[in-house]
């Protein structure tokens, strides 16, 4: 089977379930992300709009932290 996505490999064939048990896919400010949940925040891990000015967006960066409440 071949697949031809932008989804990393880890998400679509995940080695042990629960090292993404905490990975989820939200849309924070109209913009979809690949987040990882940590307490009361969000880690985002990649960002999936197909806008290319939400990649210059630092705020949504790989890594960084933003609010649960945003």
């Amino acid at each position: 089977m071949i697949l031809h996505t932008t989804v990393p490999q880890e998400l679509i064939f995940p080695p042990d379930h629960k090292q993404f048990q905490n990975i989820q896919t939200i849309h924070w400010q109209g913009i979809p992300l690949i987040v990882e949940q940590q307490a009361d925040q969000y880690r985002v891990v990649r960002v999936l709009s197909t806008n290319p000015a939400d990649f210059l967006n630092e705020g949504i960066g790989p890594g960084q932290l933003i609010s649960i409440s945003s």
